[in-house]
């Protein structure tokens, strides 16, 4: 009685499954002789294997990865952006593999990558939704320097009463810390409940505090976009990693 022979499959998708890093990076990484199968140098992209084979990522591989290292937390309530403060955790006790979507294809997360994660634009204790961490120094830059260009969309549930007035005012002609914020995008989702704002800026308690001026009082507040990053296939207190495209589509930005 014969034995179906085990298939052979492409190197770049026994990395990805493994979890070692992205097919697209794989790739790369392979193109440069970073991986190393058996013991041996293979730099032949679409080269097969049996999925029992020994893979390392070299040295200098590895580096490359873990410098770029950037992650999607979609952040609950109660958990603040940065180290944990007296009375709450900091959002990074979540970014666990337990958390981690099924969806995310990524290199495995060891313990001490977590110490070079930083937020790159952070919500409040009492905010939710999106949350960039990332030990990439250009990302990050990217997303809160001065003059960025990227765009931060919100859903804001509110109570009191806003005029037209009041609302022009909000999307343009506040000041905070006695400096003109830029032009908003602010209209309603749900009359008299949920607006969207659009913000090309982070000052810090900004909605809350455009809010107050305008006598409304913020009772909930959810980050749902980044520029391109959106919290599609994720749950409070999961995360994924982002995607070279999806941080190449910032840094073009």
């Amino acid at each position: 009685m014969s034995t179906q022979e085990a298939p052979l499959i492409r190197l770049s998708k026994i990395m990805a499954h493994r979890g070692l890093c992205s097919r697209r990076e794989a790739d790369e990484l392979i193109k440069n002789g970073f991986v190393k199968v058996n013991g041996e140098i293979v730099s032949e992209l679409g080269v097969k294997f049996l999925e029992s084979v020994s893979i390392e990522v070299t040295g200098q591989g590895q580096k490359q990865l873990e410098d770029k290292l950037s992650i999607i937390l979609y952040k609950p309530l109660g958990y603040v952006s940065g180290p944990k403060e007296e009375r709450y955790p900091s959002a990074l006790d979540l970014i666990q593999e337990s958390n981690r979507s099924v969806s995310c294809q990524g290199l495995k997360l060891k313990p001490h990558l977590k110490t070079g994660l930083a937020p790159a634009g952070r919500l409040d204790v009492d905010s939710t939704g999106l949350l960039v961490l990332t030990a990439f120094g250009p990302l990050a830059r990217k997303l809160i320097e001065k003059d960025s260009t990227i765009a931060k969309e919100y859903r804001v549930k509110v109570s009191g009463t806003l005029t037209d007035e009041s609302l022009e005012k909000l999307q343009h002609g506040l000041s905070l810390d006695n400096v003109v914020l830029k032009p908003a995008l602010v209209e309603w989702v749900t009359k008299n409940k949920i607006l969207r704002f659009v913000l090309k800026e982070g000052r810090k308690r900004q909605i809350r505090r455009m809010c107050d001026l305008v006598d409304l009082k913020v009772t909930a507040l959810k980050r749902v976009h980044i520029g391109p990053l959106n919290l599609k296939h994720l749950t409070p207190g999961q995360w994924r990693y982002l995607t070279t495209n999806e941080i190449n589509e910032i840094l073009n930005n």
